[in-house]
C-alpha cells in the first residue's frame, strides 16, 4: 500500500526537478528573450517582468538566486548564439503579419504572469 505512494512521491519529485532543468537552458531563455522584446515594444505594461514572466511559465519564484542564475545563462555562449540566429529569424518573419497571433501569445503570457503571482502572494 505504501509503495505507490512513495512512487508516487518519487515521480512528483523528478517532474519538478526536470521542469527546474528546463527553466534554465539557455538556447530556450535566448528564444524567450527575443519574443518577450516584441511583447515589451507592443504592450508598455510588460516592460520590466520579463525574468519575473519567464519563471511564472515554470513556476518558479523570482529572487535573487534565479535572478543570478538567468543571468549567468545570459553571459553564456549557449545563450548568446542562440540569441542572435533567433533575432535573425524574428528579423526575417517580421515582413509577415502576425500582429494578432502576437497579440495573444503576449496576453497569454501576461495572464499567466499574473495568474501564478497572485496565488503565491497569497
Amino acid at each position: 500500500m505504501r509503495l505507490p505512494a512513495i512512487a508516487a512521491a518519487v515521480l512528483l519529485c523528478l517532474t519538478a526537478v526536470g521542469a527546474q532543468a528546463r527553466a534554465y537552458d539557455p538556447k530556450a531563455l535566448a528564444r524567450y528573450d527575443v519574443s518577450y522584446t516584441k511583447c515589451e515594444a507592443r504592450f508598455p505594461h510588460m516592460q520590466g517582468h520579463r525574468d519575473e514572466a519567464y519563471l511564472s511559465l515554470w513556476r518558479i519564484k523570482l529572487d535573487d538566486k534565479s535572478r543570478d542564475r538567468l543571468a549567468k545563462l545570459r553571459g553564456e555562449s549557449a545563450y548568446r548564439i542562440e540569441r542572435q540566429h533567433a533575432m535573425q529569424a524574428a528579423a526575417k518573419s517580421a515582413s509577415t503579419p502576425a500582429s494578432s497571433t502576437l497579440e495573444r501569445e503576449c496576453q497569454g503570457l501576461w495572464a499567466e504572469n499574473q495568474r501564478v503571482n497572485s496565488t503565491t502572494k497569497r
